[in-house]
């Protein structure tokens, strides 16, 4: 599914990447891990398509993405990838329903196709007794599986997520984790995670560890 070659990338003077390497085949949950500054969150930005490399390839799904121009990047990234952060990132000012629509809306689906896609996910995340709640409303599991919704609303084939449980209590963590591994085998979704939590990357189908920008192992 995911094919990196040769990548460097480099900020300034500082090279973050160094000629990284990787396949990542569909339907698993890849855990990327690794001391600060070790490069993991370039890379998964990479593989988000949200920066370009400065050298090597990035194919998804046989489409070699740092190679499509600004708009077509942009409709790949909508119909294909979904994100989770560690901050959520939800809108304040509107409610769980409306965070989960949103990007269906920007992709062109109606607002009754969004609200139906947003119902099903959050009665899925055993949410649909929040769906009207603010983010200031709900607890930090909440937020996340909020946030998880939205990641999946446009039923992308790959998740993205940056330290998705690093502010979630040990309970809330656990359960986000497994959600990862209901949704890999319910859905056949691929999840390339980055992560401290040493339980989550012992769980995930491979897990692959990131030294001073380069991989030093992928089991």
């Amino acid at each position: 599914m995911i094919q990196l070659s040769h990548i460097d990338k480099s900020f300034g003077s500082l090279k973050v990447l160094k000629d990284v390497s990787l396949g990542i085949e569909s339907s698993k949950v890849v855990t990327i891990v690794g001391p600060s500054g070790a490069g993991k969150s370039t890379l998964l930005h990479l593989i988000g398509t949200l920066d370009r490399p400065d050298k090597g390839d990035v194919v998804i799904d046989g489409v070699k993405v740092n190679k499509l121009d600004d708009d077509a990047l942009s409709e790949f990234r909508s119909k294909h990838i979904g994100f989770v952060f560690q901050f959520h990132h939800l809108l304040p000012e509107f409610s769980a329903m409306e965070n989960v629509m949103l990007p269906m809306l920007i992709a062109g689906k109606t607002r009754t196709e969004a609200k139906t896609r947003a119902l099903e996910l959050l009665s899925f995340l055993k949410l649909d007794n929040r769906i009207g709640h603010k983010p200031s409303e709900l607890s930090g599991g909440e937020q996340q599986r909020v946030a998880v919704a939205r990641a999946l609303a446009n039923n992308p084939d790959l998740i993205l997520a940056d330290e998705p449980s690093g502010n979630l209590d040990t309970e809330n963590a656990k359960n986000l984790h497994q959600l990862f591994f209901d949704l890999r085998d319910q859905f056949h979704q691929t999840f390339v995670i980055v992560t401290h939590n040493e339980e989550l990357a012992r769980l995930s189908d491979r897990r692959v560890v990131m030294r001073d920008g380069e991989i030093i192992s992928a089991e």
